[in-house]
């Protein structure tokens, strides 16, 4: 079963610096069919105009994945970890226990422009912690690349729940195939560009929930199109 999530009908949060779009319900944001899929939580697409950002708040109880589309980000944590984040940059947080951190954009001229993803962990109690991995481009170039797994393999960041996250990028013409296993779901959301998926056409921001198939073909409609995939357990 496919099912497309629209760009046009997320949530919709701007607060002047910020313009967000929420994919699932969030904030003030409160759709009942819409309160994530599988251990996905969260997909929110943030616009943060320069010098402006997200002053220290705090997390618990589960892993928050940043992945840059373009711009940079400053980030700063109650742990001690600070860095700047940047295309191609995956950043992993766990907030188990608690944690305060503080995203910023980093340049004073330049917008920056992310996904922030929750996932729900499968343990709880864990103690905070922080990884980020740089993916190049050639890496994600018509493939699907993993860029998160639980057990951090293939170099990819350790996300603790059952989950295998990739990126890839594709020219105009080309295809990737994944196939699901054991009633594993996946979620696709689309980044940059436009893809064909069966007979949907997909469009930057458009989201699809996607079970009991067992493999899934993507086919770019246009160059340089970007993609996340999400390979979930069905536990939930």
């Amino acid at each position: 079963m496919i099912t497309l999530r629209p760009a046009q009908e997320r949530g919709i949060a701007n607060f002047g610096w910020l313009d967000s779009r929420h994919t699932f319900s969030f904030g003030h944001y409160y759709d009942p069919n819409y309160m994530g899929f599988s251990s996905l939580r969260v997909i929110n697409e943030d616009k943060v105009i320069p010098s402006k950002g997200f002053p220290p708040h705090g997390h618990r109880e589960m892993e928050i994945i940043t992945y840059i589309i373009n711009g940079a980000l400053e980030h700063k944590d109650s742990v001690g970890n600070t860095s700047i984040i940047r295309p191609g940059d995956v950043q992993r947080m766990s907030a188990g226990t608690g944690i305060q951190h503080s995203e910023y954009n980093a340049s004073k001229s330049e917008p920056v422009h992310l996904l922030q993803i929750w996932i729900l962990p499968d343990t709880q109690g864990l103690n905070p912690s922080y990884e980020e991995k740089h993916f190049s481009t050639a890496e994600k170039q018509g493939k699907l690349k993993l860029i998160g797994s639980r057990n951090g393999r293939e170099t990819s960041v350790t996300i603790h729940q059952d989950v295998d996250l990739y990126a890839s990028i594709l020219r105009d013409g080309e295809t990737v195939e994944h196939s699901l296993v054991n009633n594993r779901k996946a979620w696709i959301q689309v980044v940059k560009g436009s893809l064909q998926l069966e007979n949907y056409q997909l469009y930057a921001g458009d989201g699809v929930a996607i079970s009991s198939e067992k493999s899934i073909a993507l086919t770019a409609l246009s160059d340089e199109s970007e993609l996340l995939l999400f390979d979930l357990g069905s536990e939930k």
